[in-house]
């Protein structure tokens, strides 16, 4: 199944298994279906459940609350994580709060589903990953799948949560293909997953870098001989430390990924916590990948050398163990145009 399928499965799912879980978001309902994740919908479940919204994102999170209040499950989707800072009142200020300002007696039942990507010449506001920025919020739970089988059962577990979720899937991922379980699959927030077993180096990443990392892992095994140690973390909020620290404690390096700016990034935070509980471990510092610390480009020219790849973690891997790496293979397998994922894709829309 492919990643979309996969978030269409899901959604079908918990729609079928509670009928007060109801679907709305700025062309859900639309031929296109938000990247065909929510194709059929409306056909199946009816307009009262799946239903398109106005160009009004912090009044409809508004009603998402007042839904979630009376006992409805509410996913609200978003075609561009940028859209949705219009927001961030509502959401900062009223849902990630209210479970806490009601002493626990009531929750917040919402999934927010926002679509970050990157490419196709769309330039420093169709592009950005923040995140961070949710990550940083108490109250708020941030979930950022790799692989199919993730996106549905984390997002049958987001929805099923009784207090908010952020939901980020990397547009990017939307074709890739794999096994996914059938009927109420549930992965758990907060637990990461081991996706490659090794004792020279720890990665961790999410989204979009984890398949960059499990390809730069096959190369540094194949050509050097490294065993890396791959963790999807699969949610940056909460974040699995114990995975994170037992890994280091066995490979004693640390090499973080993120999709975002380095500067208060996941990665980040990742590197200061396990510094401040394991210095005394690590046989070479720590290190972090992440975009540059400025907008992203528009032109084909600039984007060229902007976002880091498994070529990328590859030379940092070489410079932590002090290894010369020879990427030039590597290189040869990238396609043609960098700014797409493949040949398939066909736009940002």
């Amino acid at each position: 199944m492919k990643f979309s399928d996969a978030i269409l499965d899901a959604t079908k799912t918990i729609m079928q298994a509670d009928t007060k879980t109801v679907v709305f978001g700025l062309g859900v309902p639309d031929p296109k279906s938000i990247f065909g994740t929510t194709t059929g919908l409306a056909d199946d479940f009816g307009f009262s459940r799946v239903f398109d919204i106005p160009l009004a994102e912090n009044a409809m999170t508004g009603v998402a609350i007042g839904m979630a209040a009376q006992g409805y499950k509410v996913l609200f989707v978003h075609q561009r994580l940028d859209f949705y800072l219009l927001a961030m009142d509502q959401l900062v200020n009223t849902a990630a709060k209210w479970h806490m300002m009601y002493g626990g007696d009531t929750y917040a039942p919402i999934t927010i589903r926002l679509v970050v990507g990157r490419g196709w010449g769309q330039g420093p506001t169709h592009s950005q990953a923040l995140h961070s920025w949710f990550a940083h919020i108490p109250g708020l739970k941030v979930v950022m799948p790799s692989n199919p089988a993730d996106a549905k059962g984390l997002l049958i577990e987001s929805i099923m949560d009784p207090n908010p979720v952020i939901f980020i899937e990397h547009r990017w991922l939307h074709n890739m293909e794999g096994d996914v379980p059938k009927g109420l699959y549930r992965v758990p927030i907060g637990k990461a997953n081991i996706v490659s077993k090794g004792s020279d180096l720890t990665i961790v990443a999410c989204s979009l870098m984890v398949p960059e990392a499990l390809h730069a892992s096959k190369f540094l095994k194949k050509y050097n001989g490294i065993e890396v140690e791959v963790i999807d973390l699969r949610t940056i909020r909460p974040i699995d430390w114990d995975t994170i620290m037992l890994s280091v404690l066995k490979t004693g390096r640390l090499l973080a990924l993120d999709i975002g700016h380095e500067t208060g990034s996941v990665a980040a935070e990742i590197i200061a916590r396990v510094s401040t509980k394991m210095s005394t471990q690590f046989k070479s510092n720590p290190e972090r990948i992440g975009l540059p610390d400025f907008a992203t480009p528009t032109s084909f020219g600039l984007t060229k050398n902007y976002y880091p790849d498994a070529s990328t973690i590859c030379e940092r891997a070489g410079k932590m163990l002090n290894i010369d790496i020879n990427t030039d293979l590597l290189q040869l397998s990238k396609p043609t145009k960098h700014d797409i994922p493949g040949e398939w894709f066909n736009g940002p829309f």
